[in-house]
């Protein structure tokens, strides 16, 4: 293999596992119809599981069909928008798969989000109608007349609970703060009085593998918030690589752990969809912090975990999880920011699991790569491009020359699963997509075998005395540190070298360390242009609900 062709020579496709494609036969299938076909194979198997309220894929089926129906009795047709503003709670499963079904464009939203973030996704994706928590519903009654919002349809925790919790939940939700009344406005509705007011059959609507099935909004971790354009096609083909990647795991069998939030694109794709196209049970978890996750792995026993990497290193740091029975876990996935060695090991030590690290981005459904599950993993790389999706590395200042074997360069990529373009953003779209490459704005290498390494965000990388600096080179040197929990290193202006490095640390409960300290753990480890000048301590840091750090906030 010569440099020059390297990346068209493909040789990940040397590393897949046996029984995973380089091209997928694919079904011409949206969505809805994988949850229509999973409930007539597998009626009677759990779909959903909510803190111990279980829904089978018949009665996911059902439920889906009659909201579908009230969706259409409130005026909502094909190409409309629709707003989710909701946690991992059945109603957000339910309420997606229904929009989808009518032919409507689902708008997924963080409810953790303030009033002007989501003022602007609900007007820039011109939603008409808005499904949320009772929790958030003043507030949203309030927001409705600076945007496109008609109607509001409110849903509780305590919607579906098992018996004595449903009893229980009126007396003790409110006290909790789980539960909350909703002040009575036009055009405001219960989700359980629509559902039994209206129980008719949906319109069989047909559905387009090019129709736009969401506008999913970018993180806005580097600036506002931009509406992805994800198609049928899109999200079909994506749950479909992803289901070929694992060829060992079982149809109608395996439970999935659901804790990674169904409103961004990697829990959406890789929790909620493929547990639908699967057959897979799927346990919801609503808020994933370290107690109600080491609760649901003890007690349901899920075979597959997609987390992040907050999310391993919270359960790890655990006092209870080393006396926690995890052996029932065969396969976790990690995505969306870089796993330390060290949890990998420590976390796959404890439990028996294999985790596989993974990549993706809002624009390409997201996932376009995923290190082999029984294969070699290679320490530190996300992983081999999965089927079908093409990648190449080019040159930073050009974005077109590739660049030669094992070098840095901007990471492009290509595959059925790449966004049809940013909604209602022309200018955005032409510079991020180029005769179908997906310009991702990460910095990547690739190794002769085909493993892909990203080496830091375009964005993110500092300039230091003309010398390019990689902060990720930098945070897993203070990952390896006894004493760091978490650490995120930026470049901050200089007067001289033009930016400076700085490092933003949490150390683990209990530990203390000074500025001088880590500055001196740091000079035998690091290039003398690589090295901190600064440190700041913090308690946490500001992050994404799925683990990415905000720099920008740490930058403010």
């Amino acid at each position: 293999m010569t440099t020059s062709n390297a990346y068209q020579d493909k040789p990940w496709l040397a590393h897949y596992d046996e029984g995973v494609p380089e091209f997928v036969d694919y079904e011409e299938t949206c969505l809805p119809e994988f949850l229509d076909r999973s409930a007539q194979k597998f009626p009677n198997t759990m779909a959903l599981l909510f803190q111990g309220y279980q829904l089978t894929y018949g009665e996911l089926k059902e439920v889906v069909d009659r909201f579908a129906a009230c969706l259409v009795e409130f005026g909502i047709q094909k190409g409309d928008s629709v707003a989710i503003l909701l946690p991992n709670v059945i109603p957000c499963v339910v309420g997606y798969y229904a929009i989808l079904k009518i032919g409507a464009t689902a708008v997924m939203n963080n409810p953790l989000y303030t009033d002007r973030e989501l003022e602007h996704q609900f007007n820039d994706s011109g939603s008409k109608l808005l499904i949320t928590l009772d929790l958030l519903g003043n507030r949203m009654i309030d927001l409705r007349p600076k945007t496109s919002i008609k109607q509001i349809i409110y849903t509780s925790i305590g919607d579906y609970l098992p018996f004595p919790k449903n009893f229980l939940f009126p007396l003790v939700g409110k006290k909790k703060g789980l539960k909350a009344d909703v002040k009575s406005a036009p055009d405001v509705y219960r989700w359980k009085d629509v559902l039994e007011r209206l129980n008719g059959e949906p319109p069989k609507v047909k559905l387009s593998f090019e129709d736009t099935a969401m506008y999913q909004y970018t993180g806005g971790t580097t600036g506002v918030s931009k509406g992805v354009m994800l198609t049928h096609a899109n999200l079909s083909k994506q749950v479909q690589h992803i289901r070929r990647w694992f060829p060992g795991f079982n149809d109608g069998e395996e439970v999935l752990l659901g804790a990674l939030p169904f409103f961004h694109v990697f829990g959406l794709s890789t929790a909620m969809n493929f547990c639908i196209y699967a057959g897979w049970g799927n346990i919801l978890i609503p808020k994933p912090q370290p107690e109600p996750l080491l609760e649901a792995m003890s007690k349901f026993k899920p075979t597959f975990a997609p987390l992040v990497p907050t999310m391993f290193i919270g359960l790890l740091n655990h006092p209870g999880f080393d006396k926690a029975d995890l052996t029932s876990i065969k396969g976790c996935f990690s995505g969306s920011a870089p796993l330390p060695v060290e949890v990998i090991r420590d976390f796959e030590g404890k439990t028996g699991s294999t985790i596989v690290e993974g990549f993706g981005m809002t624009e390409s459904s997201p996932v376009t790569h995923i290190n082999p599950f029984i294969g070699e993993r290679k320490v530190g790389s996300i992983g081999l491009p999965i089927s079908d999706t093409e990648c190449r590395i080019v040159d930073l200042n050009d974005g077109e020359t590739d660049m030669p074997l094992g070098e840095s360069g901007e990471l492009l990529v290509r595959g059925p699963q790449v966004m049809k373009g940013y909604w209602n953003n022309p200018e955005a779209t032409a510079e991020t997509l180029t005769d179908g490459w997906l310009h991702t704005g990460d910095i990547a290498k690739m190794d002769e075998d085909g493993y892909f390494y990203i080496v830091d965000r375009k964005k993110d990388m500092i300039i230091s005395g003309g010398y390019n600096v990689y902060p990720r080179d930098i945070e897993e040197v203070f990952f390896e540190h006894p004493k760091v929990l978490e650490a995120a290193a930026l470049g901050v202006p200089h007067p001289k070298r033009g930016e400076q490095v700085k490092v933003f640390v949490v150390l683990k409960e209990g530990e203390t360390g000074t500025e001088e300290e880590f500055l001196a753990y740091c000079k035998d480890k690091l290039a003398a242009y690589k090295l901190p000048t600064m440190i700041e301590f913090r308690d946490d840091l500001p992050k994404t609900n799925v683990g990415k750090v905000l720099k920008k906030d740490l930058r403010e």
